[in-house]
């Protein structure tokens, strides 16, 4: 069952995120079971809103990828993370 996963992490700045996005490459190579990411910030942090095909998916991939490249770029804190079974997925203008 797909799943949706909120995360909040403050302090995480647009530098920083995108420095994670080329150290991680998930776009480039998408991670088993990834199937939509927003981002935007607030002015005391990042907020992500995602779609996978499994809570385990994104466990994978944050225990693979995600924290080995937080921690090699040296950012501080732990985000707070949700994860919600998806009632409903539709993003028409962003069809795979």
């Amino acid at each position: 069952m797909a799943v949706m996963m909120l995360m909040e992490w403050e302090g995480v700045t647009p530098d920083q995120y995108e420095a994670l996005r080329k150290l991680t490459n998930f776009e480039g190579n998408v991670a088993p079971g990834g199937r939509f990411h927003v981002a935007g910030f607030d002015g005391r942090g990042i907020r992500v809103c995602d779609v996978w095909e499994r809570a385990e998916d994104f466990q994978t991939f944050t225990e693979k990828r995600l924290m080995p490249a937080v921690q090699q770029l040296g950012i501080k804190g732990e985000p707070k993370v949700q994860i919600l079974p998806a009632h409903n997925i539709f993003a028409p203008g962003y069809q795979r």
